[in-house]
């Protein structure tokens, strides 16, 4: 994808995932996608989600800017905490996550941008204008997107099992955390959903 279409993408899985995680008393909002135009998903209707999200992609997108062409990762995570005994006079705080979502971004440069050195409109070896080539890729993104959404639905419908018993009525059931990773993928770690997402808990 290319830097201006992460804000989008992340937005639609974040968002999706968290609405069917939240398991509170959700206020639901359909959002028709800015950039995609055949793609809709659902806020659960929680502010502080909402602008932890827009905050995190703001970072990613200004690490992303200062690393072109480099892969990068996100991972929202949900836990819950307990108190452990680590000696007679002190107790620690610890985090037991229950699942974790990461999704891997590929972020290249527009040829445009590429080709800024000519005055004329880049051409590429298929006869392509870089115009035409880009409203292709956007086609396929938005295509691959809507797959990721769907295999997002279906996993949460099917895995249930693992989530803890909720405890309170807040929107968001259960503490989480999204994380912005500056070190390199790490294939041993993750396990591809169709090159984009995966769940481990």
């Amino acid at each position: 994808m290319e830097p201006q279409q992460v804000r989008e993408v992340l937005r639609c899985i974040l968002h999706t995932i968290m609405f069917n995680r939240a398991l509170g008393l959700v206020r639901p909002r359909d959002i028709d996608s800015e950039l995609f135009e055949k793609i809709t998903y659902v806020q659960c209707g929680d502010a502080t989600y909402e602008k932890l999200v827009e905050e995190k992609i703001d970072h990613l997108i200004a690490w992303v800017e200062k690393h072109p062409n480099k892969k990068s990762q996100v991972c929202l995570s949900f836990y819950e905490t307990r108190n452990k005994h680590v000696a007679w006079f002190s107790n620690k705080v610890e985090r037991l996550y229950w699942e974790q979502w990461w999704i891997y971004l590929n972020v290249i440069q527009p040829t445009h941008m590429r080709s800024r050195a000519s005055h004329e409109r880049p051409i590429d070896s298929s006869g392509e204008s870089a115009e035409e080539e880009r409203s292709k890729r956007h086609a396929i993104l938005e295509a691959e997107l809507r797959d990721v959404l769907l295999q997002i639905l279906q996993f949460v419908n099917e895995k249930k099992d693992h989530i803890p018993a909720v405890g309170n009525t807040d929107v968001v059931s259960f503490p989480y955390e999204i994380a912005i990773p500056s070190f390199p993928y790490n294939s041993q770690i993750l396990i591809y959903l169709d090159h984009w997402i995966s769940c481990i808990k």
